[in-house]
């Protein structure tokens, strides 16, 4: 016997008349709840008659022998049919129903964010974004630094000229040739940008066609949806909305930045910078050549003077974009570091970069948190070659020897130490000193100091089965007040030094802090 076909053309009208049709007219959501809305029904009715096609299959199948046999599996597969439909119309309808939910509060625009979250997806290298270039030449070649500064119109002040006149005017010639600045024009407004752009290059023309200085423009459409985020912290809705767009303006200058340089540095838009900022930067990082770090800290404030490898900043960019709307960026950094295994905070002193601002950039309100650690002046970082340090004090805890040559605000702690103990420092190749300056005890800890000691320079290196130490010694000086410092050492001693020792020459009762050993070299 012949079997129906099913035709969908001549029951469309059935369908129309039970499901309802499709408008062709109204707003961009009725639009789009009509298309899902005629989805889920057509859907419902082409599994209609998916079912009504089966049973009538069935029905013809009473005829044959094996009628239990075949009733039997003919009812099975009904039920696995109809589960099918069920799971998977449920499926349909809650997809749709979310997408009715986001258009309503959205009004979901088919162009926009579409591939800002296909690269949130992607962690593989660098963000995909078409940068706008506002005032840039090519960059010639790669440099030692890039520092990053992130930009908004301010209801009051407006801070950026003058912390883009810090760091060149902090900077020697020699020291601009190694750094490029960056400035993101983050703001949508436009006329904005464009009277920045035009001050930017009318005061630093000459900056941005040395290659120093360029000024970019992440467009709006690559950023991800700014309203309507969770409020963690009970922060207020346009808090959150404020700080979640400078995750994302940030995360896109660190992308941008990603090969410019070797090393890159956050700044802030109101920032004064202390001079020859650059060579003290330098300074830090080769002392600390051979161990690992994630972020050098040089201010204590906000996302200000956090300095990074090029290498990590696709990954902190992505990191940055994937919690935009979680906290705070200077939040997020602390979470990012530990996830790269930077246990501690490393952070030095004095800092090199002050918050000037007086007003802050989400809705003027005051701001006059300052970092008492600045000096604006130059000041002179010790270098502190590479070198091993041994002590036979009785070490307390994790303050090892180490800590007291560290640029880092640690110490070396010992318990109470005794006549003859030593503070050994042998270096990797010999060297001439210009300077050197020994502080023992600490601001908390007065007492902790070296009441008793000198300081001995040697050469002619040995090595014994413990440790490495110098076959003779000179005596440079007493310690005085628990501190020693002096000058010209180069022009003291006729040769060059493989080893510096402190020696204690008096047992005391109270425990000893070395804060810090600097060494100038000639």
């Amino acid at each position: 016997m012949a079997h129906r076909v099913w035709d969908w053309r001549s029951d469309q009208l059935y369908a129309q008349s039970h499901f309802g049709s499709v408008s062709k007219t109204g707003t961009p959501f009725t639009e789009c709840h009509n298309k899902v809305e005629a989805t889920v029904r057509l859907e419902r009715m082409f599994k209609f008659y998916q079912m009504k096609y089966i049973f009538q299959i069935l029905d013809k199948m009473r005829c044959l022998r094996k009628r239990s046999t075949v009733s039997f599996l003919g009812v099975l597969v009904v039920f696995l049919l109809f589960m099918n439909v069920f799971i998977e119309d449920s499926y349909v309808l809650e997809g749709d129903k979310q997408l009715i939910r986001e258009t309503s509060t959205h009004q979901l625009n088919s162009e926009r964010y579409v591939h800002t979250f296909k690269d949130l997806s992607n962690f593989s290298g660098t963000i995909n974004v078409t940068y706008r270039y506002l005032a840039a030449t090519p960059l010639q070649r790669k440099r030692y630094l890039t520092i990053g500064l992130s930009s908004v119109k301010r209801k009051k002040g407006n801070y950026l000229l003058e912390t883009i006149k810090s760091i060149f005017e902090q900077s020697s010639y020699e020291e601009l040739k190694e750094i490029s600045v960056v400035v993101h024009l983050a703001d949508f407004n436009s006329s904005w940008r464009d009277a920045m752009v035009q001050d930017i290059t009318q005061k630093f023309a000459h900056h941005i066609i040395a290659g120093r200085l360029m000024v970019i423009h992440a467009p709006e459409e690559y950023y991800p949806v700014l309203d309507g985020l969770k409020r963690n912290y009970n922060d207020p809705e346009d808090r959150v909305r404020f700080r979640s767009k400078q995750n994302v303006d940030y995360a896109f200058l660190l992308n941008f930045c990603a090969n410019t340089s070797d090393y890159y540095v956050m700044l802030e838009d109101d920032v004064r910078c202390s001079r020859n900022f650059l060579t003290a930067i330098k300074k830090v990082i080769a002392s600390l050549e051979g161990t690992y770090w994630v972020t050098l800290e040089f201010s204590k404030l906000g996302y200000i003077g956090k300095l990074y490898h090029s290498h990590d900043l696709p990954r902190l960019a992505h990191f940055l974009l994937m919690f935009y709307q979680e906290m705070p960026c200077d939040w997020l950094l602390t979470h990012f570091r530990g996830l790269l295994a930077q246990k501690n905070v490393i952070r030095f002193k004095p800092s090199l970069f002050q918050h000037m601002g007086y007003y802050s950039s989400y809705k003027g309100t005051e701001n006059k948190l300052k970092d008492d650690d600045f000096e604006e002046e130059s000041f002179d970082i010790p270098d502190n070659p590479p070198a091993s340090l041994y002590t036979n004090m009785n070490v307390f805890e994790n303050y090892e020897a180490s800590k007291a040559y560290s640029s880092v605000d640690e110490y070396f702690w010992g318990k109470p130490p005794s006549t003859g103990d030593t503070f050994v420092i042998v270096f990797e190749n010999p060297i001439k000193i210009k300077k050197i300056k020994v502080n023992t005890g600490t601001e908390d800890r007065q007492n902790d100091i070296l009441h008793h000691g000198a300081l001995d320079v040697g050469e002619k290196l040995i090595f014994s089965k413990q440790i490495r130490q110098c076959e003779t010694y000179l005596r440079l000086g007493e310690f005085k007040n628990g501190n020693f410092e002096m000058s010209d050492v180069n022009q003291k001693i006729p040769f060059d030094i493989h080893c510096m020792r402190i020696c204690v020459t008096k047992t005391q009762k109270e425990w000893l802090i070395i804060r810090s050993i600097s060494i100038w070299t000639s």
